[in-house]
């Protein structure tokens, strides 16, 4: 699974971010892929952060007093 961002301007030309969740499968020798949660409307600053969560492997997070957390398979 992934998160897919969609970009798209609104009337007064600003650009809005919406994310869904999105499963790919192969189903006789083709990719379909199915929105398993639409997300809805998101910041910009919060793209990353979604995308990270989806990630395989999972991205080393550094905290502001420099110690570091992973994530392991038991705790997702």
């Amino acid at each position: 699974m992934f998160v897919r961002i969609q970009k798209k301007r609104d009337k007064d030309g600003e650009m809005r971010y919406y994310a869904s969740v999105i499963r790919s499968e192969r189903v006789k020798g083709k990719v379909k892929q199915t929105i398993v949660a639409n997300i809805g409307a998101v910041e910009k600053e919060q793209v990353p952060y979604l995308k990270a969560a989806y990630a395989s492997p999972k991205p080393k997070l550094v905290w502001d007093d420099g110690s570091e957390y992973r994530c392991t398979e038991l705790e997702a």
